[in-house]
């Protein structure tokens, strides 16, 4: 049997998680929590990179993280619509691990799959505690579902001071040669094409991370959304 997870953290693509809560990834990791990170595609639309090339960078980000596991559900790039197979593959994916908090992008974002990412992951946390909906996998009762920010930051509920972490947050962002190098600077087997990425992306990525900070008296900072209060002393 496969040891439980204390988090798991989904994204649409490679790097969503690594760009709005890579901090905490490392912090929880360096604490002793277990954990995990699953991408819901092979972001094989993207402009720049392949499959392959971003497989191998979000495993050398997962490894800089000290995640325990990162996984892919191979689902459609830009065909994040839902229905019953999205959901169950989601829904087990949840039962499998058996975390105690789950976060996802945050519902209001200027990339769509994040949009719909965010209320997959809703719908199956939801299900998950379900014991009638695939009843062939144990029910799972995640305690909390939590909001992370990728592009756009319209609330803030909770706050985590990342500062001791920045260093890891950014080595990981960087694996992602492929995404966030501007073209001309890469290396040479890379084939660049300008995107909102690679105009110096991760660099707004700290300055955002940065203003949060100075409003919380911490050099860095990463910000998260809930939609259900809850008391808390720590995450976990």
């Amino acid at each position: 049997m496969m040891d439980k997870l204390d988090i798991l953290v989904f994204g649409a693509h490679a790097d969503d998680a690594e760009i709005g809560m890579g901090g905490t990834i490392a912090k929880h990791t360096a604490q002793g929590y277990r954990v995990g990170i699953c991408d819901l595609t092979q972001a094989e639309m993207s402009s720049n990179g392949n499959v392959e090339l971003r497989q191998q960078e979000a495993s050398q980000a997962a490894s800089i993280l000290g995640v325990a596991m990162r996984s892919n559900l191979q689902l459609p790039d830009r065909g994040l619509y839902g229905g019953e197979e999205q959901l169950h593959k989601i829904v087990a994916e949840i039962r499998k691990w058996q975390p105690k908090m789950v976060f996802a992008p945050f519902w209001i974002d200027r990339h769509p799959d994040h949009i719909a990412c965010s209320k997959l992951i809703e719908e199956a946390v939801f299900n998950a505690k379900l014991r009638k909906y695939m009843p062939d996998l144990p029910a799972v009762q995640v305690e909390q579902l939590i909001y992370y920010y990728i592009n756009d930051v319209e609330q803030v509920n909770i706050v985590v001071d990342v500062s001791e972490f920045y260093k890891v947050k950014m080595e990981a962002l960087h694996a992602y040669r492929s995404q966030f190098s501007a073209p001309g600077t890469a290396d040479s087997e890379l084939d660049q094409v300008a995107t909102p990425l690679t105009n110096s992306y991760i660099e707004h990525v700290a300055a955002r991370d940065s203003l949060l900070g100075r409003k919380t008296a911490s050099t860095y900072a990463e910000g998260f959304a809930i939609k259900q209060p809850f008391p808390i002393a720590s995450f976990l």
